[in-house]
């Protein structure tokens, strides 16, 4: 469990406000993102796996139907809501080779164990040490396993227009590469590579990616932004507010449209691939 007072204490609570509509608005965005993720990582068959941060399961599930019976997808996340949830889904699904743990990703133990892979999703941005959480990652890999983090490549402009709307509102914490990719490793493949190589790992190398990311409408731009990370910055806007800077959003969404009124983004992917030296 986090700790109230902990670094992680304050994305363990937005985590877990979210774990009801996350993943669950309509729009195809999780998935494709692990499923790529997994086709770079090549799971076999027999392999342990880890995925750290594991949400409700877009990437374990995956990597636990690649891996077998025979063997176990564990996954771990900060908010105890996503891993009710993702235990839910595996048990749906019928995959008695999940496990899924509470952990911080920031210091992660898992009492020894070690994995032939690793993945972490879209979760890298989110801590408050990142290359310090890498390097405690990977101890948790055995000699030769691999490991692969994705972040975010670049920012369609048009996904930009609609986003600088919360700009006066946010803090410096969510004015940095975690959400503008301006600084720091998540601003370049070579940044990302060097966060990895400096943890110790070798066969460092990027795979690139994309997904195309659809609303039907503003209403659903509206309840995605709800309903992921993105939620934080709607929580930065003063209340008495946000009526008003939904209705500039709504503008500029406009503008973006097509002529049936979908408005489409590209969403660019970084996937880091690398090796725990054997």
């Amino acid at each position: 469990m986090t700790e109230p007072g902990s670094p992680t204490a304050g994305v363990a609570r937005l985590f877990d406000a979210l774990a009801d509509v996350y993943d669950g608005v309509g729009v195809d965005f999780f998935q494709p993102i692990a499923a790529q993720l997994l086709s770079a990582m090549a799971p076999r068959p027999g392999e342990r796996w880890l995925d750290v941060g594991c949400g409700r399961g877009a990437v374990l599930l995956q990597a636990a139907q690649a891996v077998g019976p025979t063997s176990t997808a564990t996954g771990v996340d900060i908010s105890e809501a996503m891993v009710v949830s993702c235990r839910d889904s595996a048990r749906r699904l019928g995959l008695d080779n999940v496990v899924v743990e509470v952990a911080d990703a920031q210091g992660l133990s898992l009492d020894g164990e070690t994995f032939d892979a690793l993945t972490s999703c879209l979760v890298l941005f989110f801590l408050p040490d990142p290359s310090q959480a890498v390097r405690g990652w990977l101890p948790l890999l055995a000699p030769g396993g691999r490991i692969g983090i994705t972040t975010f490549g670049g920012l369609d402009q048009r996904w930009k227009d609609v986003d600088e709307v919360f700009e006066p509102y946010l803090p410096p914490a969510l004015r940095d590469a975690r959400t503008s990719g301006a600084s720091g490793p998540f601003a370049s493949d070579a940044g990302m590579e060097d966060l990895v190589r400096d943890a110790g790992f070798s066969d460092v190398r990027t795979v690139l990616g994309s997904i195309p990311v659809r609303f039907a409408d503003d209403d659903q731009w509206h309840a995605f932004s709800w309903s992921t990370g993105q939620r934080a910055m709607w929580l930065a806007v003063p209340e008495d507010e946000r009526p008003a800077v939904r209705a500039e959003a709504k503008r500029r969404l406009a503008r973006h449209a097509g002529p049936d009124g979908v408005i489409e983004f590209e969403q660019p992917l970084r996937h880091t691939l690398a090796r725990r030296p054997a």
